[in-house]
């Protein structure tokens, strides 16, 4: 995945810390996975728990795609305001959550929403039924996640309990396989892909024969996108990452080696003090930038090889790589980082490099994971090399 890319200048930002994503990237990446889906004859579904972004989520629906996916109640409640008419919860819902969808599916758009037990079946069936409307049941299989799903020796029972629940279609079923989409050793992320492709088929010849053949077979993700459009088996693609990629998709490589997808997603930072030879402050810590993935990715605004690292809630270092030994001698011990850099910036020998940011300067960082990221953000900030235009996250969480 390349970074070329024509960042906003100062003069285009509001503020910073600020989430940007280059509309040209954005545009080829979503052109590029239709065209990918349209070539296997798969219907795209894009999941919208990584961009949280109605605005977005539209435009990936007038580019060729079914509808979109959704990871809570919320963010089904979110697209359907935002103008999106079809949407898939994907994930079980809370005892509060049928309602809710019943709710959302009187509005006119077609709503479905996957199970794994037949208690959930009996609450999304009332719930249909009070409202006098029909979900669309998707019987949700564990191939080895373990997070949410049944596994597939329990699909039979619960497509027919889904089949005979009044206020319920029997939609077909849904594999998700989260532990691959990561997977740095490519043989084996393949290898293993295609072992649940073929458990897949053994299931679909099986509700076949049973006479529920499934409409739909949904699933797969960005990591296995190349694999799971080649099975033969999804008749529906959830990948969601491919729209603006990340550090860990980089990280990995495409199921292919090369990724097909550019990164799309940026984080702009200010410097905001440059007292230490070894490091600056940028305005970017935990609280624009999430952890739970590798550490965001330096790329413009700095010397090649810089390193950013969190310095707490609202700030974070950008280390430059000839002093990134000041780090390393530091440690994680808070006394040890603080002695390091003391040390180097007392070592006469050691002067303050002449390509160091500069207080005001903007540091640009990829994000390590996209999907968390974006939900610390109100908004999306779209670039096209001329003006910024702003796309809410609507989609984020919000309490009643």
């Amino acid at each position: 995945m390349g970074t070329k890319v024509n960042f906003p200048s100062t003069d285009h930002l509001p503020q910073t810390p600020l989430l940007v994503v280059d509309r040209a990237a954005l545009t080829r990446n979503l052109a590029r996975m239709q065209a990918l889906c349209d070539a296997a004859g798969v219907r795209l579904r894009a999941h919208g728990k990584t961009h949280k972004c109605s605005t977005l989520g539209r435009l990936i629906i007038e580019g060729g795609a079914v509808g979109l996916c959704c990871q809570t109640v919320g963010e089904a409640e979110a697209y359907v305001a935002g103008g999106i008419t079809d949407v898939l919860v994907t994930a079980p819902v809370p005892p509060w959550g049928p309602a809710r969808l019943a709710a959302l599916a009187k509005t006119g758009a077609t709503v479905g929403v996957v199970a794994d037990d037949e208690g959930q079946i009996d609450r999304l069936s009332d719930a249909a039924v009070a409202a006098g409307v029909i979900l669309d049941l998707v019987v949700d299989l564990d191939l080895g996640t373990h997070r949410a799903g049944a596994y597939p020796k329990g699909a039979l029972k619960l497509a027919r309990a889904a089949d005979a629940a009044p206020g319920l279609r029997f939609a077909g079923i849904q594999a998700y396989l989260g532990h691959l989409q990561h997977m740095d050793d490519l043989a084996l992320r393949q290898t293993a892909d295609e072992a649940a492709h073929a458990t897949l088929k053994a299931l679909v010849a099986e509700l076949t024969a049973a006479g529920l053949a499934p409409p739909v077979v949904t699933g797969g993700g960005t990591g296995t996108h190349a694999y799971d459009l080649a099975s033969g088996v999804y008749t529906e693609l959830q990948a969601g990452s491919y729209a603006v990629m990340d550090v860990e998709y980089d990280a990995c490589g495409g199921p292919d080696g090369d990724w097909t997808f550019e990164p799309a997603l940026f984080i702009a930072s200010t410097v905001v003090s440059a007292n230490h030879k070894s490091h600056v402050t940028v305005d970017a810590g935990f609280k624009a930038v999430s952890m739970d993935g590798p550490p965001a990715r330096v790329v413009a605004g700095a010397a090649p090889g810089s390193l950013w690292r969190p310095m707490g809630d609202e700030h974070g270092m950008i280390a430059h790589p000839a002093l990134i030994d000041v780090l390393k001698a530091g440690g994680r011990d808070p006394l040890g980082f603080d002695r390091a850099v003391a040390a180097a910036d007392a070592d006469p020998d050691r002067a303050t490099p002449l390509d160091a940011p500069k207080v005001g300067d903007l540091v640009w960082l990829q994000p390590g994971h996209c999907d968390p990221t974006i939900n610390l953000y109100d908004a999306l900030h779209v670039w096209d090399g001329e003006k910024l235009e702003r796309w809410p996250v609507d989609g984020r969480r919000v309490s009643l």
